[in-house]
């Protein structure tokens, strides 16, 4: 690759930027670029696009310098749980401009130009996962979930004794790829319980098997555990690794890293805890990507003892205001209009009327006063359900014109369980 060569900012003469569809040949080169953006070694990203391909090669778009490609952007198509059912949605990831380039509006052009594409496309959702989530809020993208990681000591990690237990249920250790139809039956259960997430079809489970199982020093290989009910069945699983360390006088310091907790029944959720706390030679458990209202810290006899890090979540946005906001339901009927901005997709914004009885919704373009204003970020971090606008309200970054009007729209927009996603793009 040539050395990048190109002023620090721009100049009174630099040309507009123009995102374009991507050639087959541009491929290799758009790599690269976002490797660098992203400060990560190209072999390991090489490795992982040629052994597992999951991209569509004709959703890329890049922007180009001369000859040479100055920014991408890719998506992949997902069908995604919201309420309501699973919609097609974009994943949108292979997001990168080269450093030389950066600060010169490469990255508004094709985050502008990726969202004109996926409406012709009749996507009406996009999603995706933020490096940095201060970027991606201006281009009309909303927090939507919130998962975390919660750390328990094995010393504190005593489950209640009234928390539900089978002496039916069977443990099973594996393999993760010997007991694949086993993990996607209750990876597909999981899904059916929450919005936010999509199944792993076609290669998607090889994918996060090898990224989930890279070596670590000190790390086991990846384990799969399994619970069965009396007939063999699966109702519960966990993928994890253990981490071996000893300290002063030899005493243990391992941990317990698991991720992708799914039960069918309380009963297997008892039994996939109890077991990941007592793994011997450890000192804590750690589980990654829970949402923000697992049951975990309830069944432990000292709920305090559940201790939440990080936050990190899926960024949503509404590519077609109208399209999205008909095409999933409600809690409860609601009658408002919505004053919408959004510099990105400019069709989005104006006045829409939104009436809905629950199932049935229709939104209209109007004239009428609006009953609330708001950016299209506000609506992509509630459209799953948990991102209430009235937070927005109170922070002043979104106006209430009708008292109560946004405390009526967070209650219709509201979903019992919380929304994840468990799978990287």
């Amino acid at each position: 690759m040539a050395a990048d060569r190109h002023p620090a900012t721009p100049g009174p003469g630099d040309p507009g930027w123009e995102a374009a569809a991507a050639s087959e040949d541009e491929i290799p080169e758009a790599t690269q670029v976002f490797a660098t953006a992203l400060n990560i070694p190209l072999p390991d990203l090489v490795d992982t696009e040629r052994d597992h391909p999951v991209n569509d090669t004709d959703r890329f778009l890049l922007v180009r310098d001369g000859a040479r490609v100055a920014g991408t952007v890719n998506s992949h198509l997902f069908s995604l749980s919201v309420p309501g059912g699973p919609r097609p949605a974009a994943g949108v990831t292979g997001v990168g401009v080269l450093p030389t380039h950066r600060r010169r509006g490469i990255l508004s052009t094709l985050m502008r130009g990726q969202l004109a594409d996926l409406r012709r496309r009749g996507e009406n959702l996009a999603v995706l996962w933020a490096s940095e989530g201060g970027i991606y809020g201006r281009y009309g993208y909303g927090r939507a979930t919130r998962q975390y990681t919660v750390t328990v000591s094995r010393a504190h990690a005593a489950l209640r004794p009234d928390a539900p237990r089978d002496p039916s249920l069977t443990l099973e250790l594996a393999a993760p790829a010997d007991v694949l139809p086993d993990l996607d039956l209750l990876h597909r259960a999981a899904q059916a319980e929450r919005n936010g997430g999509f199944p792993r079809e076609g290669n998607w489970w090889p994918l996060r098997l090898w990224m989930l199982s890279r070596p670590q020093a000190d790390t086991s290989d990846l384990r799969a555990v399994l619970v069965r009910d009396a007939r063999g069945r699966p109702v519960g699983s966990a993928l994890h690794r253990l981490t071996t360390g000893f300290g002063h006088g030899g005493l243990p310091t391992g941990r317990v890293t698991a991720r992708e907790v799914n039960a069918l029944t309380p009963a297997a959720r008892t039994a996939l805890y109890e077991y990941l706390f007592a793994t011997d030679l450890t000192v804590e458990t750690e589980i990654i990507g829970l949402p923000e209202d697992d049951p975990l810290p309830e069944l432990l006899a000292d709920p305090a003892q559940a201790v939440r890090s990080g936050g990190a979540g899926l960024w949503l946005r509404l590519v077609d205001v109208p399209a999205a906001l008909s095409e999933r339901t409600y809690a409860r009927p609601l009658d408002t209009v919505i004053e919408v901005a959004d510099r990105y997709a400019p069709w989005n914004a104006g006045r829409w009327h939104l009436k809905t009885d629950g199932e049935d919704t229709r939104v209209e373009a109007t004239t009428a006063d609006p009953d609330l204003s708001l950016d299209a970020a506000h609506l992509g971090a509630a459209h799953l359900g948990r991102g209430p606008v009235t937070t927005h309200v109170d922070a002043g970054t979104a106006a209430e014109h009708t008292p109560g009007a946004a405390a009526r729209l967070d209650t219709a927009l509201y979903t019992p369980r919380a929304p994840r996603c468990d799978t990287g793009f």
